[in-house]
């Protein structure tokens, strides 16, 4: 059974573990062997930014007592971060996550992985257009994504 929970400054080490192993191993199907270093380098990158899990509204997926997966989104509706760890996925977990996160919000906008764009597309995001960032001076495409929600902050 899966539990959506808020994010403790304790979880850090552990979804910076997840990230790094879901990058190298769900997004290798769609990204060099390069682009996966310049995006996820070390297995601690995200803990330079425990401070946003802190600020965002981070929640943590635990699925029989294990870590499964997370995300985050900032006060104005952008969803920083969402991942699931390589072991649980397509078990609805992103789909929780995603539930809770953009409850509230009239729109949500976030920032797709190649990987990531069928699943927030089936969310009812938009494609508002394609683009490369660099990261360590690789270029990774991903796609700026739009939700618009009713007023009332549902689907």
């Amino acid at each position: 059974m899966t539990t959506i929970r808020n994010y403790q400054k304790e979880d850090c080490e552990a979804l910076a573990r997840l990230f790094y192993e879901t990058v190298h191993t769900v997004n290798a199907v769609d990204y060099t062997a390069r682009q996966l270093c310049a995006w996820a380098k070390h297995a601690d990158s995200l803990t330079r930014r425990s401070q946003d899990l802190l600020r965002q509204h981070t929640v943590v997926a635990e699925t029989d007592g294990e870590i499964s997966g997370f995300g985050s989104i900032d006060g104005s509706g952008y969803l920083d971060l969402l991942f699931v760890h390589k072991n649980f996925q397509r078990q609805g977990i992103a789909t929780a996550l995603c539930n809770v996160l953009e409850k509230g919000y009239p729109s949500v906008r976030t920032h797709a992985s190649i990987t990531a764009k069928p699943f927030f597309e089936r969310r009812g995001y938009l494609v508002l257009k394609a683009q490369e960032v660099e990261r360590d001076g690789v270029k990774l495409k991903n796609f700026e994504m739009l939700k618009i929600q009713n007023p009332c902050g549902g689907a």
